[in-house]
């Protein structure tokens, strides 16, 4: 024979929460998808101004770096009416500085001579017969290149040797 507290918790059991029905399933699965779909956009808008964010602050750096090179400039403007050769060497300086700002934001000058030509670094402007150099040998740097590691922002413009036949 059961007891009176047996009975009662069999009763109890007997009175649990009804299983979910199939459109009570499909209504959490819709909340969970639309909450999902919801969080998706959240994190691209989230992306897009992060994104805005990193590239401003990347042409601010860029920017930045050039700002000696243009006071520089500006110093030679002033002081154009001087000695001559005083003015080029002011320029030069100029010139190597902006090399410097180039290489220092990963591109680097590129203008070696009697290296072999590589067309992933160098644009042929020019054949010229060479005797003292081997067929496809860069003689002469035309324009310089800048760039390094297949990432090069401008190819070197030179003249090669030819061939001999």
């Amino acid at each position: 024979m059961a007891t009176p507290g047996k009975a009662a918790d069999a009763g109890a059991d007997s009175q649990e929460v009804p299983a979910p029905t199939v459109e009570d399933r499909v209504a959490e699965l819709d909340d969970r998808w639309r909450r999902a779909v919801a969080d998706l956009d959240n994190l691209r808008k989230r992306h897009a101004v992060e994104l805005a964010r990193v590239r401003e602050a990347e042409r601010a750096r860029v920017a930045a770096a050039w700002l000696p090179v243009l006071d520089n400039l500006e110093l030679a403007l002033a002081h154009a009416d001087a000695d001559p050769d005083t003015v080029v060497r002011g320029v030069l300086a100029i010139r190597d500085q902006a090399v410097q700002v180039l290489a220092a934001l990963g591109y680097p000058r590129d203008d070696e001579t009697g290296v072999p030509f590589d067309p992933k670094r160098h644009e042929v402007v020019a054949v010229v017969d060479d005797a003292g150099t081997g067929p496809n040998t860069v003689v002469r740097v035309v324009r310089p290149g800048y760039g390094a590691d297949g990432h090069e922002l401008r190819p070197t413009a030179v003249a090669v040797s030819g061939s001999r036949e």
